[in-house]
């Protein structure tokens, strides 16, 4: 077993704080503190000093957290080695992801894990993917399915796996009296003049749209600020204006509404990935989750093209 303690260093340090890393991890600050004193004592090295609100890691905790990362990769694959060798699983899984992800990939993962796994117990989190990295971290999910952001990991950050999943296309949402809803495609540009529904500004969803239409050549004029995409739908469908909807995005079907596939080089898409904690990935309920989604991303992909 790896010392508790050190699965706690790494939690302050993503989150620059003992009390959020107390949130994360559901202890209390003080707590994360005498855990970490003792660290530091049976280490004999200062691992954090104060910095303004937060704290600051030292050299020797940086050091510290840089040689455990094989060490936690190494116990979950001792874990996941030692479940197929006695025919056991976890028995339990955790799931996380976006909005769309969580209501239309993870509830098949999740439906396949529960058939493969009868005993075990399958939860389903929603959550934005800056959480989701947080949570795979404090160890509260296993699975996560994010959006590619600037704000996350990288890919070759050590402590996860990250594998790509698919393309999620992005969809112009016009009324049907709209000259464009008797096209089967539309260029971004077309949507130029157009009165824009958007997500408030600031946030991951409204900065896909802007760079989608400055790519185009515009910048839209944003009527609207909205955050569901049934809320976008409906303001669309009241002659509002236009709005881009992801393809996985489930819309409720509305006489009042035409969904368009965009086309050329500046039709935006989501890329979407799955994360799981570095070593995890051959554990049973979670090869069997990631291999579910692989499945699942295959089937849309190839119904998008037909």
């Amino acid at each position: 077993m790896i010392d508790p303690r050190l699965h706690v260093l790494r939690v302050v340090a993503e989150r620059g704080t003992v009390s959020a890393a107390a949130a994360d991890l559901g202890y209390t600050p003080s707590a994360i503190s005498h855990q970490l004193r003792t660290l530091s004592r049976d280490v004999g090295a200062t691992l954090l000093v104060p910095e303004g609100r937060g704290v600051r890691l030292t050299g020797a905790a940086l050091t510290l957290l840089e040689r455990t990362h094989d060490l936690f990769t190494q116990w979950e694959e001792i874990r996941a080695d030692v479940q197929q060798a006695s025919g056991t699983s976890r028995g339990y899984l955790r799931l996380a992801g976006f909005s769309t992800a969580a209501s239309a990939l993870l509830p098949p993962a999740a439906v396949a894990v529960s058939r493969a796994f009868p005993q075990s117990t399958i939860r389903i989190i929603e959550a934005d993917p800056e959480v989701c990295f947080d949570m795979l971290l404090a160890d509260h999910v296993d699975v996560a399915v994010v959006v590619s952001m600037s704000e996350l990991p990288p890919t070759a950050d050590p402590r996860f796996e990250q594998e790509r999943l698919m393309e999620d296309a992005l969809d112009l949402l016009v009324p049907t009296d709209s000259p464009l809803a008797t096209r089967s495609r539309v260029r971004l540009a077309d949507a130029a003049e157009e009165h824009w529904i958007m997500e408030h500004p600031g946030r991951p969803y409204h900065q896909l749209v802007t760079a989608a239409c400055a790519a185009a050549g515009f910048t839209p004029e944003q009527a609207h600020e909205v955050v569901e995409w049934d809320t976008g739908a409906a303001l669309v469908t009241a002659g509002f204006g236009v709005a881009l909807v992801p393809r996985l995005a489930r819309i409720p079907h509305s006489d009042g509404l035409v969904r368009i596939p965009l086309r050329g080089e500046a039709s935006p898409v989501r890329h979407v990935r799955t994360s799981v904690r570095s070593g995890t990935s051959r554990q049973p309920e979670i090869a069997c989750a990631l291999a579910e989604l692989r499945s699942v991303a295959t089937s849309l992909a190839e119904m998008d093209v037909g």
